[in-house]
């Protein structure tokens, strides 16, 4: 289940709202909502609207298709922050002169997506005698090592 939300013409600078939408990408919900809850930046309420939109767009998208969704299961799966139209304001500065002042926008685009992990069925063997090979997070089997560093020092020689 994927679904999106979009706030256009936010008056704060996409400079500024980037450092608080790169903490939430591809975190889960709920883990999202909390780290704008107590985030300091302005940004924060902003994008926590968003959000909020996103998931409800997903529970209607759920309701219409007649199934299942968990709202802890969502994940962000695509946050950004695009420049939005520019304000341009004009001050008055010395001797008669004006200096310009520009008003940033941005636009805001949240997708939020159910966990694949929980509903995907897990991988067997492709043969029924063959051996699972089993790989540690971090570590790959000895015959993996062997054929990457064989790889490795062919390239070495074609490239002398």
């Amino acid at each position: 289940m994927e679904a999106r939300a979009i706030q256009r013409t936010v008056r704060q600078s996409a400079r500024k709202m980037r450092l608080v939408i790169d903490q939430i990408r591809g975190q889960a919900v709920p883990q999202a909502y909390a780290i704008l809850r107590f985030s300091k930046k302005l940004a924060a309420k902003q994008i926590h609207k968003v959000l909020k939109s996103a998931v409800a767009n997903a529970e209607q998208r759920a309701l219409r298709e007649n199934t299942a969704l968990d709202v802890d299961q969502l994940r962000v799966k695509y946050a950004v922050v695009n420049e939005g139209p520019t304000l341009k304001r004009f001050t008055p500065a010395a001797m008669g002169r004006a200096t310009p002042i520009k008003k940033r926008t941005s636009h805001v685009e949240i997708h939020v997506e159910g966990d694949a992990e929980s509903r995907a069925p897990k991988a067997t063997p492709a043969k029924a005698g063959a051996k699972a090979e089993v790989v540690a997070k971090g570590k790959r089997p000895k015959a993996a090592k062997k054929k990457k560093a064989a790889a490795r020092k062919t390239k070495k020689k074609a490239g002398k």
